[in-house]
């Protein structure tokens, strides 16, 4: 029996306090399978009736630099905290620093954008949290895991667990 083979993970990510958990299985997963790893973060976009109002009073050029300002901001966090977690564990992560990481923003409902990043990136798996503020799957991560064609890896967060 042929195992799959997995080339490409996307570990998505919303830069919350529970994202270096979930990290740290995406790291491992693409580690032991040699593969690189996408970083996503979703920007949800503005909605009809700001985006309305938005083009009503600012020239499309000033629209389109803040939109781009902002991917940059949460590009440079997204490195910042990549380098945070290698730094802060690098007695345990020393042997994944080979592994490629690719941090990457896209704006979009989370759960089609995810999808689609993993289409058109070729993802072979992805690697995401589970639970909302109350504690409950989200309804993300369900429409996810409904809608993949490919493996979703859903990693429990907001609980302890054993080292």
């Amino acid at each position: 029996m042929n195992m799959p083979k997995i080339n490409r993970v996307l570990y998505t990510t919303a830069l919350g306090p529970h994202s270096r958990h979930v990290y740290r299985h995406a790291l491992k997963l693409a580690y032991r399978n040699e593969a690189e790893l996408i970083m996503l973060h979703v920007i949800r976009p503005v909605g009809s009736m700001g985006e309305a109002l938005i083009k009503e009073y600012l020239p499309a050029d000033l629209v389109e630099e803040v939109h781009d300002e902002g991917v940059r901001r949460v590009m440079a966090k997204m490195e910042k905290r990549l380098q945070e977690i290698m730094s802060d564990e690098l007695k345990d992560m020393g042997k994944y620093t080979n592994v490629v990481v690719r941090p990457m923003v896209v704006t979009g409902r989370y759960d089609q954008a995810i999808l689609d990043t993993a289409t058109a990136e070729g993802a072979d798996v992805i690697v995401m949290g589970t639970e909302n503020r109350a504690g409950m799957q989200s309804s993300k991560t369900q429409r996810v895991i409904r809608r993949s064609t490919i493996p979703v890896y859903v990693v429990p967060t907001g609980k302890q667990y054993p080292q």
